[in-house]
């Protein structure tokens, strides 16, 4: 499949410059999140959270492409907001409320969520890596408890984002669940003739 091309210059910034910004992550704060946590978290995701503790991401990094079909998309899945490590306004979660997000979604042990809205989350995943190493990215879906994995780690997740403008307009899956139904019920008659069977 072919995906588009990740946002990777300075025309396209990671953050949402138009929006309220949290200041940069403290290293009192860094500490806290990875003491509550008990993992290390990724070089790659410090750097961005020490240019602002978190918030709403540009649209150039709003989505990431997937290879399948989630309850999001049939090919991509949205990351429009940054977990920070310290508590602000401006951002509704914090890498502190992992734990809680984990066990109220039922998120398995070893994901600590970065972004979601609760029936989905963007998380970095510890269970292969242990709490010291640097932790894939996933996909998981609370209500159907299924999950995809992203990239191999925050770095490659970084460089893996692109704006959801660059995917159809299609973000329904049960309209396309739909629209696959109604093919399959179509007669046999009104069908292009397919491979003959062998």
């Amino acid at each position: 499949m072919d995906h588009p091309r990740p946002s990777r210059d300075a025309d396209h910034p990671f953050w949402d410059a138009d929006r309220p910004a949290p200041p940069p992550l403290t290293e009192s704060d860094r500490l806290a999140a990875e003491e509550l946590l008990g993992v290390a978290l990724p070089a790659a995701l410090l750097d961005l959270l020490r240019e602002q503790d978190g918030g709403p991401v540009a649209d150039g990094c709003g989505a990431f492409p997937t290879d399948r079909p989630t309850s999001w998309a049939p090919d991509h899945v949205p990351f429009d907001l940054l977990h920070g490590a310290g508590r602000h306004p401006q951002v509704p979660f914090s890498l502190l409320d992992g734990p809680y997000l984990a066990a109220e979604w039922g998120l398995p042990p070893g994901l600590v969520p970065i972004s979601g809205d609760g029936h989905h989350w963007i998380a970095l995943d510890y269970r292969r890596c242990g709490p010291t190493g640097e932790p894939a990215v996933t996909w998981y879906d609370a209500e159907s408890a299924t999950e995809l994995p992203l990239a191999p780690g925050f770095a490659a997740f970084r460089r893996g984002l692109t704006s959801p403008d660059a995917f159809d307009d299609f973000d329904d899956l049960e309209a396309l669940e739909a629209l696959d139904a109604s093919d399959a019920a179509e007669p046999a008659a009104d069908r292009p003739p397919g491979p003959a069977a062998g």
